[in-house]
């Protein structure tokens, strides 16, 4: 676990975010952009949404992102030769001059999300440019590797999030002004969400959003694993090169605010009632009545008071709190600051996880799903155990990342994350 903050390294220059010819694709050559976009690789909820995503049109994202093959080496072969394809046909094709790109969120619910997506010069997390605030799990990262090794791109945007001062001036004032014209695409997908694509050539915007971001440090919202592939493949390329910058979205927080959700666990190979008769007397046990809405109130207000958890597989709900203070003195680590000790992701994982259930955190035993639904169904059918969790306040993950302190793996869900398909950077020719 990382300690030292980012005051224990002299500060470099701010974010460096720099234009690239995007790869998009042709709307002729595709059913629809709705039907070739995605969520970003780790959202889709395997076999299931690939499946769908897949049967919905034979160019959708997700061929690239997830291919599908018997081994590791065959499918990020296949991803490359697939890219390579729609290359040569035409149905990817390359912006004619570098840009910046100006993305719009929209859902129903008076969502409104803006920012800009650009190639950002990579830099450590000592440097404190770009902080991260999660650990990454090793295989993650190599299998991300591997993949844009073999197809030299960034197939999808990480969602990075920095502080404005709330006026309308620097990055802000050129997103309002490019908003105002007419974008180079527009779709809605099936999640309900309205995106809108804008290209930023001219000269004097690209400069002013250069200036203003150099004087901002990001936090990683969303793609830690991606993150941590970019600064691996990197160290294997001679600098200067493309591999030198990474392809994210930058938004504002300040201006847009981005929601954070829980992302859950699956215990594949623990059962519920197994799981129950392991805690003893170490936390409270309740039954909670469902529906799942409901029983998603019942963990919200448990959590607002303390470490809670909501289990499910077996038709019920069991929400689970009040651990042992005694447990909690013996299992988490006294050496982390107060607001990491008393995180539901550490008491999980170190109390519960680690030392009452003894499951090992490797994917054969523990599965990370955004939805919620999903997690639960998923335990329902296979007999594991769904362990429900309730978000953390962003005000939380920003003081840790100051701090240099990262949170454990998978310990938040910022969103809207952006939609996988829309703009592609390619590393090589």
């Amino acid at each position: 676990m990382n300690t030292a903050g980012p005051a224990d390294v002299p500060a470099r220059m701010g974010l460096d975010l720099t234009p690239f010819r995007g790869l998009r694709y042709d709307p002729d050559r595709v059913g629809s952009l709705s039907a070739v976009t995605s969520p970003p690789y780790d959202v889709v909820v395997r076999p299931d949404g690939l499946h769908h995503l897949e049967s919905a049109d034979p160019h959708n994202i997700v061929r690239l992102i997830l291919p599908q093959a018997a081994t590791p080496t065959a499918r990020n072969k296949q991803a490359a030769v697939t890219l390579h394809r729609w290359l040569a046909e035409g149905v990817l094709v390359t912006d004619p001059e570098p840009g910046l790109y100006v993305y719009e969120q929209r859902d129903g619910d008076g969502m409104l999300q803006r920012g800009v997506i650009g190639a950002l010069r990579l830099s450590e997390p000592a440097e404190g440019v770009v902080l991260p605030h999660e650990d990454v799990m090793p295989h993650v990262v190599a299998d991300r590797a591997d993949l844009m090794r073999a197809t030299s791109a960034n197939l999808e945007p990480l969602l990075l999030t920095y502080r404005g001062d709330g006026s309308a001036t620097g990055t802000t004032a050129v997103i309002e002004r490019t908003v105002q014209h007419p974008p180079l695409l527009r779709t809605t997908t099936e999640d309900g969400f309205s995106h809108r694509l804008w290209s930023v050539t001219r000269p004097a915007d690209l400069a002013a959003i250069r200036a203003d971001l150099a004087g901002h440090q990001a936090l990683i919202a969303d793609g830690h694993h991606r993150w941590a592939t970019y600064l691996r493949l990197r160290t294997e390329h001679p600098s200067p090169s493309a591999w030198d910058f990474g392809l994210v979205l930058l938004v504002d927080t300040v201006r847009y605010p981005l929601r954070v959700r829980a992302i859950h666990r699956l215990l594949h190979r623990l059962s519920v009632p197994d799981a129950l008769t392991a805690l003893g007397d170490s936390f409270r046990v309740r039954r909670v009545d469902g529906p799942l809405s409901e029983a998603r109130e019942v963990l919200a207000v448990a959590a607002a008071e303390g470490n809670a958890f909501l289990l499910a597989g077996d038709g019920a709900f069991h929400l689970v709190d009040r651990p042992s203070r005694d447990l909690l003195a013996r299992t988490i680590p006294a050496d982390q600051p107060e607001a990491w000790r008393t995180l539901d992701a550490t008491v999980l994982h170190a109390t519960l996880i680690d030392h009452i259930w003894h499951i090992p955190d490797v994917p054969e035993h523990i599965a990370y799903i955004h939805d919620t639904a999903a997690t639960v169904a998923k335990a329902e059918r296979d007999g594991g155990t769904a362990v429900l969790m309730h978000p953390v306040q962003e005000e939380v993950v920003r003081e840790l990342a100051g701090q240099g302190v990262t949170m454990p793996r998978k310990s938040t869900s910022f969103g809207p994350k952006p939609a996988t398909g829309l703009v592609l950077r390619a590393l090589e020719p």
